[in-house]
């Protein structure tokens, strides 16, 4: 059964975020868009490209007001080594969620359960809490924070304007359809 549509169930954790270890749950993501991205493991290959793309995004997610959750089943003090220690990861201005129990990666079945590790999994979640977008990868292929900058926007444009659908490779400003019986078989 698919995610899309469901609310995010309630979780508690700690992330490391601004120098300090901070709680984080369910309720934070209520008012506002959210971004969970899941990765398998600190200290590794990809996911430091992923996250410091992510870091170089960071500020157009923020001004679409939307916070970026980086989540593993690392611990939180992990994630502050590695902060501490990765040029690219102290770039990082979002919170590193730990989630050493793999509860939330199960949550949002991204676990690889006999590894303890989660998939690259990224989940757009509305501000009621509602997951929108979701876009599960293989450990071995990265993401491009403008891609799913581009999928934020669509979700956000799809939310505020009721009726109309975005078209592949839509971006701001471009134009979207109104799906009607007039419409059918004439894309």
């Amino acid at each position: 059964m698919s995610l899309i549509n469901t609310r995010v169930q309630p979780f508690k954790a700690t992330a490391y975020h601004d120098g300090e270890f901070v709680p984080v749950s369910h309720e934070d993501l209520i008012g506002h868009w959210s971004v969970f991205v899941f990765y398998p493991a600190d200290f590794t290959f990809v996911c430091p490209t992923e996250l410091g793309d992510l870091a170089d995004h960071y500020e157009e997610f923020r001004r679409l007001g939307v916070q970026i959750y980086g989540i593993s089943t690392d611990t939180h003090f992990t994630h502050k080594a590695w902060h501490d220690h990765s040029d690219t990861i102290a770039k990082v201005q979002y919170p590193l969620v730990g989630d050493p129990t793999a509860n939330l990666a199960r949550q949002f079945g991204v676990l690889i359960e006999e590894e303890g590790l989660a998939l690259r999994g990224t989940f757009v979640i509305d501000p009621a809490g509602l997951i929108k977008v979701i876009e599960v990868n293989d450990n071995g292929i990265g993401r491009d924070a403008r891609e799913l900058l581009r999928k934020v926007q669509a979700a956000q444009y799809v939310a505020s304007h009721p009726g109309e659908v975005c078209p592949a490779k839509w971006t701001p400003g471009a134009k979207t359809l109104a799906p009607s019986l007039d419409l059918v078989g004439k894309i």
